[in-house]
């Protein structure tokens, strides 16, 4: 599968933003995905993750109650919604496709910058 993240930019803090992230390939539906982010000499992390179903994801604690992570496999789209955005939240964000316990499929990358 490839991934086409978009939807990034600049926002004020306490703006929002949606990131979308479009799955080329007819096999979508079967993969748990998943919004990482990176800054500048720092790991990737896991922000949010959704079930190939939708109907269980898991976030981290940093984000919970501000973003939420949906999916339209009708659309092979998955989309993260970014509320209350604050500086920290700065980051290049990165699609992903678990392939059994591993997240072998990567997005290019969109980045998001958050004002003070």
């Amino acid at each position: 599968v490839q991934l086409q993240a978009s939807g990034g930019g600049l926002v004020q803090a306490g703006g929002s933003l949606r990131l979308s992230c479009a799955a080329s390939g007819r096999t979508f539906s079967r993969y748990d995905m998943g919004w990482f982010r990176q800054t500048p000499g720092k790991e990737r992390l896991l922000v949010a993750e959704s079930s190939w179903s939708g109907g269980r994801s898991n976030y981290a604690d940093s984000v919970k109650g501000r973003f939420a992570i949906s999916r339209d496999n009708a659309k092979n789209t998955v989309y993260l919604q970014m509320d209350s955005l604050e500086p920290e939240d700065t980051a290049v964000y990165y699609c992903a496709a678990k392939d059994g316990t591993l997240w072998r499929h990567w997005g290019q990358g969109t980045q998001v910058t958050v004002s003070s």
